[in-house]
């Protein structure tokens, strides 16, 4: 089961985390550019994976718990940060987005230096979920 859980976890964190990377760091461009067509798909993009998203950490805790591992600190970390990443996309990346698509004030470079941020954030989840420091799992 553990096999299963680990599986759907780390194929919904490439299917929905990769997509909203992408589209939020392209968005900027293309919002500064023109708000309408490519911009306005990318912002829907953004909005539909981050629903799909709440899978990764539903999957994550049931993986974690089936390994005997949600207290290690390597985890508590990941979740940590992989719960800041989310305030930051649902809090000031969407909401930015909107408003730049609206034509009231965004800032398009405070908007890529966030998203820069929520992308580095996910960058770091990744790396403690391979090498789990100080696990005694088994890397």
């Amino acid at each position: 089961m553990t096999k299963l859980l680990l599986s759907v976890h780390v194929i919904a964190a490439i299917l929905a985390v990769g997509p909203i990377a992408v589209a939020a760091s392209l968005f900027p461009r293309f919002a500064r550019e023109s708000p309408t067509g490519t911009a306005v798909f990318l912002h829907r993009t953004c909005r539909t994976y981050t629903v799909v998203g709440v899978a990764v950490p539903v999957f994550g805790v049931a993986t974690g718990a089936s390994l005997g591992v949600l207290g290690d600190a390597w985890l508590l970390v990941s979740v940590l940060l992989t719960a800041v990443a989310a305030g930051l996309l649902a809090l000031t990346i969407l909401p930015a987005q909107r408003r730049m698509l609206d034509g009231t004030t965004a800032s398009a470079k405070r908007l890529a230096m966030t998203t820069g941020v929520f992308n580095l954030l996910w960058a770091v989840v990744v790396v403690l979920m391979i090498v789990r420091p100080g696990s005694t799992t088994g890397a």
